[in-house]
């Protein structure tokens, strides 16, 4: 299955970039304003409406029509995993996965990894994904890393200046 990563320094602590990263407003700020995005409902693990913190077992409908092109595409989106920072302590790590359970992919699987250094923190995006259409989705899979690369690079560069003094 081919894979994607990014990796950027962020100028700030563990903590403050695992909580930003944590909630639905966070994905609103970092999602690039051409993917026009629309958060169409949240829920909790136990069916809550909009969480605070979207924590494991919670679920995100949303759409999005990149460019203003074509119709809106659904994506559903569910955390599988989350495993939260220790406090901030040099060497400190945590994670989320969301899994796209329904969307425009056979398979996404985006794991955000944060890694404590002094009060910095590294961030590390790594999405392994299958494209649609069988084997032609999985011939052209590996030339998909083309258009995920715009997009992460600006959630990078969004989550850098919302920290930045």
């Amino acid at each position: 299955m081919p894979t994607y990563r990014r990796t950027t320094r962020v100028p700030a602590p563990i903590d403050e970039v695992w909580a930003f990263h944590s909630t639905i407003d966070g994905l609103r700020e970092l999602t690039p304003d051409w993917m026009h995005l629309r958060i169409e409902g949240v829920e909790g693990p136990n069916g809550e409406p909009d969480p605070d913190v979207l924590v494991e077992g919670a679920e995100i409908r949303m759409s999005m029509r990149p460019f203003g092109v074509g119709p809106r595409q659904r994506w559903t989106s569910r955390i599988t995993e989350r495993e939260p920072d220790d406090g901030g302590d040099p060497g400190d790590r945590a994670h989320f996965v969301d899994e796209m359970s329904g969307g425009p992919f056979r398979t996404w699987e985006h794991t955000h990894a944060f890694y404590a250094d002094g009060e910095e923190t590294l961030l590390v995006d790594t999405v392994a994904y299958r494209l649609p259409f069988g084997p032609l989705g999985d011939a052209a899979g590996p030339f998909a890393k083309v258009g995920f690369e715009g997009m992460f690079r600006d959630r990078h560069r969004r989550t850098i200046a919302r920290f930045e003094p």
